[in-house]
């Protein structure tokens, strides 16, 4: 059986982008509008979802793993239906094979739960997110206030573009 997964980004697309900041605390944490339904609607249509997600802020010492751990836990109190996040904590300059646009995390949940990368889908709301989605070989969606320049900007990455998370998975629904 091929398992299809959605992979999230986490800023920007299930929660608030806080411009030039990290969330570092979970009082900084505020679920986009709309995300919990997005999620009833998706867990539906695909065998897995899972968050990746760059957090250099560990790597810069702004905040601890123990810190995301919490912001962690209240995001999947808020949303549900992730089976797996997945972040990579190193700084850009470090060039971690996890740190997207590479694909390390992706490589690792297509060995934690067996699903056909090809299958699956990406949204997020970078370049770097949709790069990181062609790069292993997934569907790409753009999702946010940026979506549209970022699909104009790079068509060659961008599958497809929606406002937000609920669009995307209305868009999908039934």
């Amino acid at each position: 059986m091929i398992k299809r997964a959605l992979f999230l980004d986490r800023d920007g697309v299930l929660n608030v982008l806080r411009r030039d900041d990290y969330v570092k605390r979970v009082d900084e944490l505020e679920v986009i509008g709309g995300v919990k339904e997005a999620m009833e609607i998706l867990r539906h249509r695909f065998d897995h979802i899972f968050i990746v997600t760059n957090q250099q802020g560990i790597g810069k010492g702004l905040m601890t793993e123990g810190d995301l751990a919490l912001i962690h836990k209240r995001l999947l109190e808020e949303t549900g239906a992730i089976d797996k996040i997945y972040y990579c904590p190193k700084r850009k300059e470090e060039n971690s094979f996890d740190r997207k646009p590479n694909i390390g995390m992706a490589l690792k949940a297509k060995r934690d739960f067996g699903v056909n990368l090809k299958e699956s889908v990406m949204v997020g709301d970078s370049w770097s997110d949709m790069l990181f989605g062609k790069r292993a070989g997934m569907t790409t969606v753009v999702v946010g206030r940026d979506g549209l320049s970022i699909a104009q900007q790079y068509p060659y990455l961008v599958d497809y573009c929606y406002d937000n998370l609920l669009k995307f998975a209305l868009s999908i629904e039934g």
